[in-house]
């Protein structure tokens, strides 16, 4: 590989101390080239300062250094989920990155969900010369098309497309989270060799489980039994859909823990207080250590996609973190999601999204049991990919022009 110096610039929408998949991934893969970085090699990540949840935040500094790595935090205005407020959000990010970054990179690595990352990751590969790796965590394209209102989709698929194209086409290295993305892509770029580095387990998820017979329906006299959702309340999750009427069928039997904010919360509340439904408890987003207390003390981890042809190909960052604390795990999920749920996560039960008969059958296959998956954590631990993704992407950086 060589000992030549390199200059490497980072470009991700969400960074630590924020709490989201893409913050958690940017975050590991930064630390993963931190320790393999030829001397003299820097590395500048562009990001902004936490605001994932309107409800949530976290201190961090604008500008910090770390040996090599030197990060700096955009402000952003004040925005919530909705589509023109992550409009106005996004803008403010690509002024501030544009203004942000230097005049030359050997390398631009962009991770990106919603695209537009990807995008400006681009143009500022272009601008500076550098060789250009794109991750990309979802189709956007599909997506929009499936969650936008109709006119809105219509006008912009089209647009989006196009944005698509320009980036994945120059792109040296385009990375998919999902291999459940293969097929979309494979045929809309021929030729282009992609990588799939998915998402995985964070350290904090690795201490031992122990085996935990917990108690059954029987044994249980009053106590109900806890399900615990925590992840983002939007439009792609669909937990306003499914979450009142599976309350109600489901009774004083089961207790729903919910954790988190989003776009679609409100429509949630809704739902709830107009079912008169008394057994889901809402709390806001909490600080990671937090949320591994409270998985530790539910008997059951929920997850559940909207029913969107879209979500057929993802691969939703939350199975990781739920299958690593060795609870039962309830998906309402789809396509490449429940098939690698089926496969890879013992103790777990799918349904297909939104149907809430085929959630009540599903949650009988469950035995509530807390038991360690060590053979999941081995293939899925995420320090081992971000080093493979770090090797990969360092090997771009120098290799000869």
């Amino acid at each position: 590989m060589g000992k030549r110096r390199v200059k490497i610039l980072v470009l991700s929408f969400y960074y630590a101390p924020d709490l989201s998949a893409g913050s958690f991934r940017a975050t590991a893969l930064v630390e993963s080239l931190r320790r393999r970085l030829p001397e003299g090699t820097e590395i500048d990540v562009v990001t902004t300062l936490p605001n994932r949840y309107h409800s949530f935040t976290a201190e961090a500094p604008e500008r910090e250094r770390n040996g090599a790595v030197s990060i700096r935090r955009l402000v952003l205005p004040n925005h919530k989920s909705g589509m023109l407020d992550q409009s106005k959000a996004f803008l403010s990010f690509a002024r501030g990155a544009a203004g942000a970054v230097a005049s030359e990179y050997d390398l631009v690595f962009a991770t990106s969900s919603r695209l537009m990352t990807a995008v400006l990751g681009t143009w500022i590969a272009r601008r500076t010369n550098a060789r250009l790796y794109l991750d990309l965590r979802d189709i956007f394209v599909d997506t929009i098309s499936d969650v936008a209102a109709k006119p809105i989709a219509w006008l912009t698929k089209s647009f989006f497309s196009t944005l698509e194209r320009w980036a994945v086409s120059r792109a040296d290295t385009v990375n998919l989270v999902s291999r459940g993305f293969a097929p979309y892509f494979e045929t809309r770029y021929p030729g282009k060799a992609f990588k799939y580095f998915t998402n995985g387990v964070d350290d904090e998820f690795l201490a031992p489980v122990a085996v935990i017979s917990r108690p059954t329906v029987d044994e249980r006299a009053d106590r109900p039994i806890v399900v615990l959702y925590a992840g983002n309340l939007g439009e792609g999750q669909g937990l306003h859909v499914i979450i009142p009427a599976l309350a109600l069928r489901m009774g004083a039997r089961i207790r729903f823990q919910i954790i988190g904010d989003g776009g679609r919360k409100r429509e949630l509340e809704q739902a709830l207080a107009a079912s008169r439904v008394t057994t889901v408890e809402l709390r806001a987003p909490v600080p990671r250590a937090e949320l591994l207390q409270l998985y530790r003390a539910a008997d059951v981890l929920f997850l559940h996609l909207n029913d969107y042809d879209a979500f057929r190909k993802v691969l939703p960052s939350k199975i990781f973190e739920y299958a690593a604390t060795g609870k039962p795990v309830w998906a309402g999920v789809s396509g490449h999601a429940a098939e690698f749920v089926r496969t890879e996560v013992s103790n777990a039960a799918v349904f297909h999204p939104c149907d809430v008969d085929d959630a009540v059958r599903s949650f009988e296959q469950l035995t509530l049991t807390d038991a360690p998956r060590p053979e999941f954590l081995m293939r899925h631990s995420r320090a081992r990919i971000s080093r493979e993704m770090a090797a990969d992407l360092l090997a771009l950086a120098l290799e000869p022009r």
